[in-house]
């Protein structure tokens, strides 16, 4: 392992290599999923990406290199990665492997982002890379198997700002751990890879987020809130060919992100201030709020690049916030000390 010392360079180079990448699955590929919806279009993309060629538990050590590598040869770890910042340590594919771990910056190993403890390890999902990433050691212990979700107060938090505590969520208040915003996107449309990709063959799993074979209400409102908020990356469309070419099969939601509202949109429940405890309207002189709790928050204005273009005080049940972006769909997120609520809208 070596200490970074010029990891903004390195993630600016990175982001150049990548961005000419486009998601390439071959032509006709998706042919049977066109125009369908809802469960149907589940079970056409679940016929189309079911069969892969699983590599051994063994054999992804040696496929991380061209699914997770930076532009410098360097191990893309979504726990301890700070997009145009400097992380506390950055790690080499040859020697750094886990291994026994102290402390966070000591090596890194397989994280199943879907634990393998809620499909009872079995094949293929014990090696499917899709949800498989190499990250720190000591954090993904600390993960363990616990939900996704959003933290409101941190009993722990990793040097890249990923957290565990408790889920400030509706409809779960248990034990969550949340990576930064960069990758919730990536995370989300994971999920729904897994969702889709073991459509029909979950029986027997024992997992807290899956319920009928398919995400449990509340992550799956969860899992569209983060889909919407970290849009689709270069890095994501790059991973999705890479593995592609290693197991054969591809994630969908990379390649075609609207089929999430597709499949899932009863999930986002955009315009309802039961949902989300908010209400938003916006018109020439800004943005207007309504909401269900007068407590002091923040709100936070991305477009659909995930570029953040505002950021203002909220309290009381009615905000009227000046804001004059240019036409087009934005998210917006307000975090209060106990909640997180996400709507979009456009202006």
């Amino acid at each position: 392992m070596h200490l970074l010392r010029f990891r903004t360079a390195t993630m600016v180079a990175a982001a150049l290599s990548l961005a000419p990448a486009i998601a390439q699955p071959p032509p006709g590929y998706y042919n049977s999923a066109e125009g369908l919806t809802g469960v149907a279009l589940k079970q056409a993309l679940h016929n189309i990406i079911d069969n892969q060629n699983p590599l051994s538990y063994s054999g992804l050590w040696n496929a991380f290199p061209t699914t997770d590598a930076t532009a410098a040869g360097k191990v893309w770890d979504i726990y301890s990665d700070v997009p145009g910042g400097t992380p506390a340590y950055l790690y080499n594919f040859n020697g750094d492997q886990c291994g026994q771990y102290n402390a966070e910056g000591d090596c890194y190993n397989r994280e199943h982002s879907f634990p393998q403890s809620w499909f009872n390890g079995n094949s293929p999902m014990y090696t499917d890379l899709f949800h498989i990433y190499p990250t720190d050691g000591y954090v993904n212990n600390i993960r363990g198997n616990l939900p996704y979700g959003d933290v409101g107060s941190a009993d722990w938090t990793s040097t890249n700002g990923s957290k565990k505590g408790l889920c400030v969520d509706p409809g779960f208040n248990g034990t969550v751990f949340e990576p930064i915003d960069a990758y919730k996107g990536d995370i989300a449309r994971t999920y729904f890879y897994m969702m889709t990709r073991y459509y029909g063959q979950m029986s027997g799993w024992n997992s807290p987020v899956v319920q009928g074979g398919d995400l449990i209400p509340w992550n799956a409102a969860v899992m569209v809130q983060w889909n919407d908020l970290d849009p689709l990356s270069a890095k994501e469309t790059a991973r999705n060919n890479a593995v592609y070419g290693e197991q054969g099969n591809r994630n969908p939601f990379i390649d075609r992100p609207e089929w999430v509202h597709a499949i899932w949109a009863s999930a986002s429940a955009v315009g309802e201030m039961e949902q989300h405890g908010m209400r938003l309207r916006a018109d020439a002189e800004g943005l207007h709020m309504d909401r269900l709790t007068s407590t002091t928050g923040t709100l936070q204005v991305r477009d659909l690049m995930g570029r953040l273009v505002l950021t203002a005080p909220v309290s009381g049940l009615h905000c009227d916030i000046p804001f004059h972006g240019a036409a087009g769909a934005y998210i917006a997120q307000v975090i209060t000390p106990d909640a997180r609520t996400v709507e979009r809208f456009v202006r």
